[in-house]
């Protein structure tokens, strides 16, 4: 590995290896479309920002038809899929107008789809949307969140997923 600087930008495969080597928590956000459809995306870029106000960014392709349903105002659900949830994270990667048929969950007081068994979630409004290159970031309140110590998160690294085993008894 080398750790001179670049005279030029690396290319994009170079990037993605290089992110690839950080492990992530896998995500999926739901919320509505513009028709008040349920709709749902596997992320993997989640982080928090703040405690106070409570605060938590993610990203979204600037391309992907998901992206307006996000817009400032917009509610969501994020889930941290636990580690026997890789089948949900599979899911949710691919888009289809049936996502949610085998899938266990509820609409909430909002009507948005909520997933059962999950590590944790956050119920959150989305209160800035920002460019970021090929993406846009989300930066979101936190309005209600659960979590379940006992439910190890599912991971992805070297574009694979995998689950941690549970340390809590």
């Amino acid at each position: 590995m080398s750790s001179s600087l670049m005279s030029s930008p690396p290319a994009t495969e170079e990037i993605r290896q290089g992110f690839a080597a950080f492990p992530t928590g896998v995500t999926v956000i739901t919320g509505l479309d513009a028709t008040l459809a349920p709709i749902g995306i596997t992320i993997s870029s989640f982080n928090t920002v703040s405690l106070n106000p409570p605060l938590i960014l993610w990203s979204i392709a600037q391309q992907s038809p998901l992206a307006a349903a996000f817009a400032k105002g917009a509610k969501h659900i994020i889930h941290v899929l636990n580690h026997a949830q890789e089948d949900l994270a599979i899911t949710f990667a691919k888009r289809s107008t049936n996502q949610f048929t085998h899938v266990n969950h509820q609409l909430n007081r909002s009507g948005i789809p909520f997933i059962q068994d999950c590590a944790a979630h956050f119920e959150c409004e989305t209160v800035a949307v920002y460019p970021g290159g090929d993406h846009l970031i989300i930066l979101a309140e936190i309005h209600d969140l659960a979590h379940d110590l006992t439910k190890a998160p599912l991971l992805f690294h070297r574009s694979q997923l995998s689950g941690l085993k549970s340390t809590n008894k």
